[in-house]
């Protein structure tokens, strides 16, 4: 027989969790399907030259490419050379590029927007690069982690979502660059044959 104490006490830990579990699961949804359309469009965003756009503004002829970024995370500055070079590259086929920085828990620890700023000189971003406040569209696109991806067609419907390539440890060994073979066939009209891959990073650095 269990101790009754026990019982009591298994409940009162349930009861404690049930708030956490609830703002885990209202906070996050599943990522986006591919084929849908691009969430949040119309939404207000802060870019590091002081205007505001929307995703629906960033847009261009062939498409958009949403990338969720930061200026802190280990993998995302080992990808950030190849990232510039794709951004500078999609661009180049007529897709728009806003990058986005998500981690609203970390404003105060190398993701705030005066960061950023910086970290865009730094680079040379010639693309928007934006604050997602309250991590409102990476929470709109289901986002877990930095670096990822999410490639819409012209008509603002997603076509691929995850990995920049297969390779984000080692540049010289990348085998398979997933998004810009993705962009490839999209903008030459064919169905993307990889749709979906696994994207490697750090997690957003969400609040409650």
């Amino acid at each position: 027989m269990i101790p009754k104490y026990y019982v009591m006490k298994k409940a009162f830990f349930t009861l404690l969790l049930l708030p956490v579990l609830a703002i885990m699961a209202f906070t996050v949804s599943d990522p986006l399907p591919i084929g849908a359309e691009m969430p949040k469009a119309d939404v207000k965003l802060k870019d590091i030259s002081g205007k505001e756009i929307t995703l629906k503004s960033a847009m261009n002829e062939n498409g958009l490419l949403v990338i969720f970024s930061c200026n802190t995370c280990p993998v995302v500055k080992g990808y950030q050379e190849r990232m510039n070079e794709v951004c500078k590259w999609t661009l180049g086929k007529n897709v728009g590029v806003v990058l986005l920085n998500p981690n609203e828990g970390s404003r105060n620890r190398g993701d705030s927007y005066e960061d950023m700023k910086k970290y865009a000189e730094k680079e040379k971003f010639s693309w928007y690069y934006t604050l997602d406040k309250n991590h409102e569209l990476a929470d709109a696109f289901g986002a877990s982690r930095t670096p990822e991806v999410f490639l819409f067609n012209k008509e603002g419907k997603l076509v691929y979502h995850g990995a920049i390539d297969d390779n984000p440890s080692d540049a010289s060994n990348v085998n398979r660059k997933h998004l810009e073979i993705a962009v490839e066939e999209m903008i030459s009209g064919k169905d993307v044959s990889t749709q979906k891959t696994k994207s490697v990073g750090c997690s957003i650095k969400r609040i409650s």
